[in-house]
């Protein structure tokens, strides 16, 4: 898997349609909720990604019947019989931690043994807030050489619950750990994003009583069970920024199907400061870029529904190419400007201090050998060096196979010259 690597010629305008995926941060939370629930259920739109073939291992090891069908998933959790995960599952991906609430949910006071999770070096993330709340559900967590033993003796029961920070996983967590709790659970400065509200629409058809989900404030009244259904998977709004910024640099225009508008308001603006013109309809958005992107002085990354951490590496990509001087702040994760050195051998003009990023006009781009340190740090230099003169070699590519549906091949379909070697 190490050894495969992207190649890609740059200069090269891109033209035409691509279809956008199913989100890769929602199907990882619904495949975890699949193990609350009783019955089969179907969830439809699943990319080929390879942190969902993780997280169905997950499942498969647990007990549960997994089975795809094209980007249909199909899981029956009925027969579960084992409530621990291998510590060598949990470490591919961080979503795994979201397994704690679920199992929670499942077994109640059987103990179900979980690890710290994997996924990307972007700093300390650290899942006290999780711990927290779930204890105040009544969970009772305990430590072990790294591995997390949870229980609750005297089942769930729903609790009034204020995080200290609107954390995407801890929000999770507590929707599928209080969803079969006793009694009604009230969540405040939870986390507002569209990957959210995507598991608890999944939720309520599947027998939940969730409401207030898209804003600050959730209330969860707990239910005897909840049962399978079919369910379609959001849209990718970071695969959206993520192409949006690939027409951008190589002065393009794209049609990108199956968008979801709605939750690219925070992104949208940063390109049309850019210059490129943006025009969404209710499923597709069209980017047509100028010839030479105009600076953005100040981008700050927020939790949602502000500009998300998760396109800061692209956008700096973009503005990288830009004629004058760019700044981004970066508030969520102390180490999210990986990318920086490597789009510097490329050329970019690249400074960081502290939390601050400042991208200057650069002297010329050009292809380089160049190294995927994270998911979205790889995705930075896809986008980077579609705008570079020559070749660019990219190793460590797998980070990318976590997030993006074959990604070379919507490129190359649109005028992109992308070629994976093995």
């Amino acid at each position: 898997m190490n050894m495969q690597q992207l190649v890609i010629n740059g200069k090269n305008k891109l033209q035409g349609e691509i279809e956008i995926s199913g989100a890769k941060n929602s199907v990882l939370a619904l495949l975890a909720a699949t193990v609350i629930l009783n019955g089969k259920t179907t969830l439809t739109g699943c990319p080929e990604l390879s942190d969902v073939y993780s997280t169905c291992q997950i499942l498969t090891s647990l007990g549960c019947s997994c089975k795809r069908k094209g980007n249909s998933i199909t899981v029956c959790s009925d027969d579960i019989h084992k409530s621990d995960i291998d510590h060598s599952l949990m470490m591919k991906m961080r979503s795994s931690i979201l397994f704690m609430g679920a199992l929670l949910a499942r077994f109640k006071s059987r103990p179900c043994e979980v690890f710290y999770p994997g996924g990307c070096p972007l700093g300390d993330r650290p899942i006290d807030i999780h711990i927290s709340a779930l204890s105040k559900l009544g969970a009772v967590i305990t430590e072990n050489g790294g591995k997390l033993i949870c229980k609750a003796p005297n089942g769930l029961k729903g609790a009034d619950i204020s995080l200290m920070f609107p954390s995407v996983g801890a929000t999770e967590n507590i929707i599928l750990a209080s969803v079969l709790a006793k009694g009604e659970t009230n969540l405040s400065n939870c986390a507002c994003e569209p990957e959210i509200t995507d598991l608890c629409r999944f939720l309520n058809k599947c027998g939940a009583k969730i409401y207030g989900y898209g804003t600050p404030n959730i209330r969860i009244v707990g239910v005897e069970k909840l049962y399978g259904c079919e369910y379609k998977v959001c849209p990718d709004r970071i695969e959206t920024a993520t192409y949006m910024g690939c027409a951008a640099v190589t002065g393009g225009e794209l049609i990108l199907n199956s968008a979801d508008t709605s939750s690219m308001t925070a992104v949208v603006p940063v390109f049309e400061q850019m210059g490129c013109k943006i025009y969404a309809r209710e499923h597709s958005i069209l980017i047509a870029a100028p010839g030479q992107l105009k600076p953005v002085k100040n981008i700050r990354t927020m939790p949602y529904p502000g500009f998300p951490t998760d396109a800061q590496p692209i956008v700096m990509a973009a503005l990288a190419t830009a004629g004058g001087t760019s700044v981004i702040v970066e508030t969520i994760f102390p180490n999210r400007f990986g990318q920086a050195a490597e789009l510097v051998k490329m050329g970019a003009d690249i400074r960081i201090e502290n939390d601050v990023a400042i991208i200057s006009k650069s002297g010329g781009l050009y292809g380089a050998s160049v190294k995927c340190h994270d998911l979205r740090a790889g995705a930075s230099l896809v986008v980077l060096a579609l705008a570079c003169e020559g070749k660019s070699i990219l190793s460590d590519i797998y980070h990318i196979d976590r997030g993006y549906e074959c990604l070379e091949q919507k490129l190359n379909a649109v005028g992109g010259d992308v070629v994976r070697t093995y």
